[in-house]
């Protein structure tokens, strides 16, 4: 059996809502103990306990709240800010004024950090700003006046639960970053086998079909002439599914060149390979790089354009029955496309007399488009030996390009 391979990921937040629960347990705890230690000095203790019995039930009754992101509601958020807020607020009513003015801690204590915490978790920096300036907001009621002690706690309170949002933030993006790339890879692995299993049978099988065609002749040859097309059309599917969707032109099963192409739109760079791919075919073969080769959209309908001229011309003027090839380079500053024949090639002369005559077929279809990228285009024939044409275009950046 194959083996198959499963890709497992764990979300970054889980720690976060797991160190949550713990933390609300031991804060609340924490402050049982203040008030048990200091419960001769409290004026109205039954309101601390009071309070204190509502806050360890709410605690230990809403752990699977804090177990995960779904089910930390705002519903539950907003109930929880309230019973940190309300306990702030009871303490001038259970401590002593002395107390409270010597800096005693509320009756949530450090418990109160732990609901912004909650908000910075679920909802990011934003969400904990609101929260603690809510209980920054709260405290000052509290004591009176924004005593030393009290302002330090509270930009304490709310410069860390921002910064927890923030790196929450940040982790829940980069766990989407790594999700996407772990599918990618997944996917292309898989691509990858079936590419060599089609390889190893159907490939194999037409481009057999394609050469006993050729050799027996007649409605063989058809026979032939198709299997060399379906062949293309797969090898093209399984090496990346480059070929966008296309209007061709009805001699396409003759080996003619892709007159429309619905391109994609002009949010970005676009790969070279995307336009070039539909105008291989049976007598066309493409070579490329296994990597995109991306080009300012301007830049790469141009000399897609320009390579289909160049095909047009192989057609017009090699016949039918010649034979094209397309090598795409992907140099460090520039793109080099280059298509040669097997066609009889062009006299010596010839190019000069046809500009002469009017004909400006090389002359604009070709370097003039070249010519406007700042590329630019050599053709070498030599008459029986076929005809080369090499087009090379600069790369120029995206943020470059922004900018004119």
């Amino acid at each position: 059996m194959p083996k198959r391979e499963r890709v497992m990921t764990m979300s970054v937040e889980l720690p976060l809502w797991r160190a949550l629960a713990g933390y609300r347990v031991l804060t609340m705890l924490y402050a049982i103990g203040l008030c048990a230690t200091a419960y001769d000095h409290f004026a109205h203790p039954w309101v601390a306990v009071a309070y204190y019995a509502v806050l360890a039930v709410w605690t230990l009754a809403t752990l699977p709240r804090v177990a995960n992101e779904a089910s930390c509601t705002k519903r539950f958020l907003a109930v929880d800010l309230t019973i940190a807020l309300t306990g702030i607020l009871l303490t001038p009513l259970a401590d002593s004024h002395e107390r409270i003015a010597g800096g005693g801690p509320t009756l949530p204590s450090i418990w109160t950090a732990g609901s912004v915490l909650a908000f910075a978790i679920k909802g990011g920096w934003r969400w904990a700003a609101v929260a603690s300036t809510a209980v920054a907001a709260v405290n000052l009621i509290e004591r009176g006046h924004p005593a030393r002690d009290t302002v330090h706690n509270v930009i304490l309170v709310w410069v860390s639960s921002v910064a927890i949002g923030y790196v929450v933030e940040v982790a829940r993006a980069s766990e989407r970053t790594l999700a996407r790339a772990l599918e990618i890879e997944a996917a292309t692995r898989e691509r990858e086998r079936l590419a060599r299993d089609i390889h190893d049978s159907v490939l194999q099988v037409l481009a057999m079909v394609q050469r006993r065609g050729a050799v027996l002749g007649g409605e063989a040859a058809e026979l032939g002439r198709m299997a060399g097309e379906q062949e293309v059309a797969l090898r093209t599917l399984v090496s990346g599914g480059l070929l966008p969707v296309s209007r061709v032109s009805e001699d396409t099963a003759a080996g003619a060149v892709v007159r429309a192409v619905e391109e994609p739109d002009d949010d970005g760079p676009l790969d070279l390979r995307s336009l070039l791919a539909p105008y291989a075919g049976a007598r066309v073969s493409l070579a490329e790089p296994g990597a995109p080769v991306p080009l300012l959209p301007e830049a790469a309908r141009e000399l897609a354009a320009a390579v289909g001229a160049a095909l047009d011309n192989v057609r017009r003027h090699a016949g039918q029955d010649a034979r094209a090839w397309i090598l795409v380079e992907d140099e460090p500053d520039e793109i080099v496309v280059t298509v040669r024949d097997d066609g009889p090639g062009i006299p010596e002369g010839r190019l000069a007399q046809a500009e002469g005559e009017g004909r400006l077929g090389v002359a604009l279809s070709i370097r003039g488009r070249l010519r406007d990228l700042g590329g630019s285009a050599e053709l070498l024939s030599v008459p029986g030996q076929g005809t080369e044409v090499e087009l090379k275009v600069p790369k120029v950046s995206w943020d470059k390009a922004e900018k004119r």
